[in-house]
């Protein structure tokens, strides 16, 4: 398909810099599965669910994965540029796979001293202005000093208006965030709260977790005319055994999967097999959703809103179809909804 009939128009006021307090006062914009729209809010999630449902939310921790610092002096050239990277992979305890900016200031060889006192060495630089990188420390040790030095990588579109604070390093995590690898939230489940758990359970609305870690890549703009000829980043995802098997139990007593994030969809999807059956799986996965994807895994989604002609409009665009999603989207933007990582959400249900 072609990548422009993913695109809209967004007013700038849109898009929000903060979050809304409590989290679960977010509004919600619930789509039927025939296209109908109704307004309501995060904390009326139970009443669009039932008893046998179950919640799949993705317990991805967010590092402060951007680090700020110079390139240190060259043999030939005395200068010592500002450097900013962001980790997005890692892949040995003492090396990161970055993006780098300016990258075109950076080759192979080159010492980078990044935050007050951590040094690293470029191995490789690669395409996007990405680079390999080598620290002088490692595990725990470079662990320890990343959360000390570093900044939560909040998305461009906020970072281009305003600095992280304070504020951020509570507000871009979920309350039940537990391993620390990524350098993206999983936003929708930022809604969460312990009063709306406590409705859900109250409800009958199981919970289970799975874990993607997300990469920086989630937010590189689709650069292909055409969606077959863009290339999806890869990301770890795990989802185990035990959680698959109950999974499956709960669609086969007419339950339904609500994925809780894109995150949670697409290691859901990655899992399951051509009759729609769960299995454990641990590794990478770069699929790729777009219009015509037939889902196995997943009935209901609740996610934030998405950037235009990005692979997550495609994905919800696959799950509602393309006409609804532009309709709704529209009617979002009409009553003034907060789109992005710390917006509103939309609560999908799968058309037939």
């Amino acid at each position: 398909m072609r990548v422009d009939q993913f695109d809209f128009d967004l007013p700038e006021d849109r898009i929000a810099l903060r979050p809304v307090s409590p989290r679960d006062s977010a509004r919600l914009l619930v789509v039927g599965a025939d296209g109908t729209l109704a307004h309501a809010q995060v904390r009326d999630l139970p009443d669009f669910l039932r008893v046998g449902d179950a919640l799949v939310l993705n317990d991805t921790k967010v590092i402060p994965a951007r680090l700020r610092g110079v390139r240190m002096a060259r043999a030939d050239v005395a200068t010592t540029p500002k450097i900013e990277v962001t980790l997005h992979k890692r892949i040995a305890p003492d090396r990161f796979l970055a993006f780098a900016k300016p990258a075109r200031k950076l080759e192979a060889g080159d010492r980078l001293l990044l935050g007050a006192t951590i040094e690293a060495t470029v191995v490789t630089r690669g395409g996007g202005g990405e680079v390999e990188m080598g620290f002088a420390i490692g595990g725990a040790e470079l662990d320890a000093a990343i959360a000390e030095q570093g900044e939560i990588p909040l998305p461009p579109y906020i970072a281009g208006k305003r600095k992280p604070d304070a504020r951020d390093t509570q507000d871009y995590q979920t309350i039940f965030a537990k391993d620390a690898v990524s350098v993206a939230a999983p936003t929708a489940g930022l809604h969460f709260t312990p009063e709306l758990f406590s409705a859900l359970n109250a409800r009958g609305i199981t919970r289970e977790t799975v874990t993607l870690h997300v990469g920086a890549g989630t937010f590189l703009p689709v650069s292909a005319e055409d969606t077959t000829a863009h290339k999806m980043h890869a990301e770890w995802a795990h989802l185990p055994a035990a959680t698959a098997e109950r999974l499956n139990r709960v669609h086969a007593g007419n339950g339904r999967v609500v994925a809780v994030g894109t995150t949670s969809l697409r290691t859901l999807e990655s899992a399951a097999d051509a009759e729609g059956n769960m299995h454990a799986f641990t590794g990478e996965t770069d699929i790729f959703i777009t219009p015509g994807y037939r889902f196995r895994a997943v009935d209901v989604l609740l996610t934030n809103f998405h950037l235009p002609r990005s692979t997550l409009f495609m994905l919800v665009s696959a799950f509602s179809g393309l006409e609804t999603m532009r309709a709704a989207y529209a009617e979002a933007i009409k009553e003034s909804y907060r789109f992005y990582s710390y917006g509103d959400a939309c609560l999908l249900f799968r058309r037939p």
